[in-house]
């Protein structure tokens, strides 16, 4: 493929690549061969400076000259590509080209291809908003589509809004970013403060009652965390150790010595970063410290794959599942394994569904502007592969509230709520001293 000049035309990292069958790299080369253009920010000529100031707020975005209908639209977005986010930002980097290989083989947007402009943020806060303004004010993008995570979406949310540009965000729950009067930002998760829900009503539905909630120091853990703590407390249990920790945190011990002299029975867990749910299970087990039930705000494949039968019983929140009866969720798993040699993650399919939600309002407004595209989306009912979207005023998720799911044989089964489930839970946990 030919990059047209001054952009980088690259396909994923190495690292991502080199976890690929050949057949499979050679349909993500055949993703990107066609016009779906991936674009990273790191060639010598077109990446900014690091140490330059970011443009202010009033700098000149590039006027919109009337389209020739061989014109691509362009949708710019960042992703974590490297850093503490890349486990998650990978997969959804790809739910985004995915989605764009699809519309452009059902005829494009407005009878035009898509063409995808993505930046490697590298989880810095600070990159992603200074790398967003770049593409509205210096690439001229059409249209936005968002980071991962609710600490890179509340960065880059002002930017965003200053220039009146929709922003879906696939990747962010924290109910703080929508409570600050922000009109064109909308949100696909279930809100954060649900992510540990389904554990709490589980253990109370068993006659537990003492609760410990550990959080990462971050936005959207601390949400998670207030959700579960304030859920407990509604249906009579003990929150007997409510205990927040600062990023990069590697021995948990002091805290989890505290934790068993409380008598915990439910241990409800949030963090922005898989390496904390991993390192607290270890040493859990390596200190011999029990209890009746654990779980994440987060459930990925790659928990289990780094603790193998250490995973069974622990419960984990995810937004989507291959199993769950939404329109199109065969399809999508189906293509998504064929071209990038994996199952997806909800990550994968969140970023997905929020291009087709993108398109969705698009083809409604008939137009790309803004405002109308912002209506059209406020006004949107409908089931994607991802599950049920609807907002309100703010633009805030009212319809999606996502499934708790326990590891079991080394596979995720969705046991909350019950209409959804696909198992009964396993309880309770037995202690580390009998598990083989």
């Amino acid at each position: 493929m030919t990059a047209p000049t001054g952009i980088s035309a690259l396909e994923p990292s190495e690292p991502v690549m080199a976890s690929l069958s050949s057949s499979s790299r050679w349909l993500v080369r055949g993703i990107l061969a066609l016009p779906v253009l991936f674009v990273v920010a790191c060639g010598e000529a077109d990446a900014p400076d690091p140490g330059a100031e970011p443009l202010p707020p009033e700098a000149e975005v590039p006027a919109r000259i009337a389209p020739d209908q061989d014109d691509p639209i362009v949708i710019g977005a960042t992703m974590s590509e490297s850093g503490a986010y890349a486990t998650q930002g990978i997969p959804a980097r790809d739910g985004y080209l995915l989605c764009g290989e699809h519309l452009n083989a059902e005829g494009g947007l407005l009878g035009r291809r898509v063409e995808f402009r993505i930046h490697d943020d590298g989880s810095d806060s600070e990159r992603a908003p200074e790398l967003y303004e770049q593409l509205i004010t210096e690439e001229g993008v059409d249209l936005i589509l968002g980071p991962y995570g609710s600490t890179l979406t509340e960065a880059v949310a002002p930017v965003t809004e200053r220039h009146g540009r929709v922003h879906i965000s696939p990747l962010a729950a924290t109910s703080s970013i929508w409570e600050q009067g922000r009109e064109y930002l909308f949100m696909v998760l279930p809100p954060a403060e649900l992510f540990l829900a389904g554990l709490v009503e589980l253990g109370a539905e068993a006659g537990l009652e003492r609760v410990a909630v550990l959080q990462e120091d971050q936005l959207f853990p601390r949400a998670a965390g207030a959700g579960a703590a304030e859920r407990a407390r509604e249906r009579g249990m003990t929150v007997v150790l409510d205990e927040t920790y600062p990023s990069g945190t590697e021995d948990f011990g002091p805290i989890l010595e505290r934790m068993a002299a409380e008598g915990t029975q439910v241990l409800a867990m949030a963090a922005s970063a898989l390496g904390d749910f991993i390192t607290v299970t270890r040493q859990m087990k390596a200190a011999g410290i029990d209890v009746e039930m654990f779980g994440t705000s987060g459930a990925v494949v790659e928990f289990q794959e780094a603790l193998g039968p250490d995973a069974e019983f622990v419960y984990g929140l995810s937004a989507w599942e291959p199993s769950l009866p939404h329109p199109g969720i065969t399809e999508f798993t189906e293509a998504y394994r064929e071209a990038f040699g994996r199952m997806p993650s909800f990550h994968a399919a969140g970023a997905y569904a929020s291009c087709r939600l993108l398109a969705l309002a698009v083809e409604g407004a008939g137009t790309l502007d803004d405002t109308a595209v912002r209506d059209t989306l406020l006004g949107l009912e409908t089931t994607t592969v991802f599950g049920p979207f609807a907002v309100d005023e703010r633009g805030y998720q009212i319809a999606n509230q996502g499934v708790t799911i326990q590891w079991q044989d080394g596979e995720k089964a969705v046991v909350w709520p019950t209409d959804l489930a696909t198992a009964e839970p396993r309880f309770p946990t037995p202690p580390w001293a009998e598990r083989e």
